[in-house]
């Protein structure tokens, strides 16, 4: 558990461990995934909860995606499995933890700015909620030069993935963002914070 304390900003590490220690959690920090930040599975017979979470993460964003599975265990304690996954119970619950760890005075104004939409409203995955999304990443040790998030591009707009693969930026759908790829025409859907070059046009 001690070396959870360096995934942790100050302050937070003893209030998580209480809820640990309490519901036998068992905590795996893992490589990077592309499609989930963190994943949560309930204890079996006689076994423990399981929580995931991606060890990329910086200091602020580990804490929140762990705040937002620590919800579903809660809420599973609770309710079993008589309510939807990111219903109304689990909404209420992860909306609290917020407001109890806000009030630990762990995060920065900007990102307890933030946090105000999503304790009113909580988003069932980490890509809904662009905004605060956003404004975790500059917290983040390894910054990519040249690099932007594809809601801050103009649509119309020629870009290259991590791949070298290129898209043109198309419309907003929902709350993702249907591109383009250039060599094979198909549409692809990203989410608003992806980390794009953009490209420049052939008159520079």
């Amino acid at each position: 558990m001690q070396a959870l304390s360096g995934y942790l900003p100050k302050g937070s590490f003893e209030p998580v461990v209480k809820y640990f220690h309490h519901y036998k959690v068992h905590l795996t920090v893992t490589k990077q995934r592309k499609s989930v930040l963190g994943d949560y599975r309930h204890a079996g017979w006689g076994g423990n909860h399981r929580i995931s979470i991606n060890g990329n993460l910086n200091q602020y964003e580990f804490l929140i995606t762990l705040l937002h599975e620590l919800a579903h265990l809660l809420c599973f304690e609770q309710h079993r499995n008589r309510v939807e996954a990111h219903g109304k119970e689990w909404k209420n619950i992860y909306s609290n933890l917020l407001i109890v760890f806000v009030n630990l005075k762990i995060f920065p104004a900007e990102i307890v700015k933030a946090l105000q939409k999503s304790i009113a409203n909580p988003s069932a995955t980490a890509n809904g909620e662009t905004d605060l999304l956003k404004v975790l990443r500059q917290y983040d040790t390894l910054q990519k030069p040249g690099y932007i998030a594809v809601a801050d591009m103009q649509e119309g707009v020629h870009f290259q993935t991590e791949n070298g693969k290129v898209f043109l930026r198309g419309a907003i759908r929902r709350k993702r963002i249907a591109c383009t790829e250039i060599k094979t025409g198909l549409q692809y859907s990203f989410s608003p914070i992806t980390l794009v070059k953009p490209m420049l046009d052939e008159n520079g």
